[in-house]
């Protein structure tokens, strides 16, 4: 009996207070950021200076493998090698800058992505930590299959006035 007692004892403070969990949709917040805006604006201009490199490339390349096919019959055995080994190394550099573009620009993704991330996590504790939130669900994975958000607060809009977002 006593044991009951204590336990009751124990668990009664806890259950006087009703326990706060907030939900939010960090990815649909993290589009209305300025930064995710800007950042997306630095990736297309990125983009942009790649894939006209990118095209020099295969203007250049294009250009030499019609001068060859022009030319090829008329050509020595040795001038023709010479020229097949470089429309081959051509077309590799090709290959291989567009792997290093696509890798770069993953890269700053991830980079860029990161710095809102951050951005975004640190006001949504402070909002948790304010709010006195026990926990703050993220509905935008699947880490957590089900959040029944009739039993949650949406904290979406403390979150967006914490990041000073409309």
């Amino acid at each position: 009996m006593k044991k009951i007692l204590a336990i009751i004892l124990v668990l009664a403070p806890m259950c006087m207070y009703g326990q706060k969990f907030g939900s939010i949709n960090s990815a649909n917040v993290a589009q209305l950021m300025p930064e995710y805006k800007s950042s997306q604006t630095e990736l297309d201009n990125l983009q942009k200076v790649y894939d006209e490199e990118l095209q020099y490339m295969m203007n250049e390349y294009t250009k030499k493998v019609e001068d060859y096919e022009s030319q090829r019959e008329t050509l020595p055995e040795n001038i023709r090698a010479r020229r097949e080994q470089e429309i081959m190394e051509s077309r590799q550099k090709m290959e291989q800058y567009y792997s290093e573009s696509v890798e770069n620009l993953n890269n700053k993704h991830a980079e860029l992505m990161e710095m809102i991330q951050t951005k975004l996590l640190k006001a949504i504790k402070d909002v948790g930590e304010e709010g006195g939130y026990i926990c703050i669900f993220d509905l935008s994975n699947a880490a957590v299959p089900f959040v029944n958000t009739a039993l949650t607060t949406d904290v979406t809009e403390a979150v967006k006035a914490k990041l000073d977002i409309q």
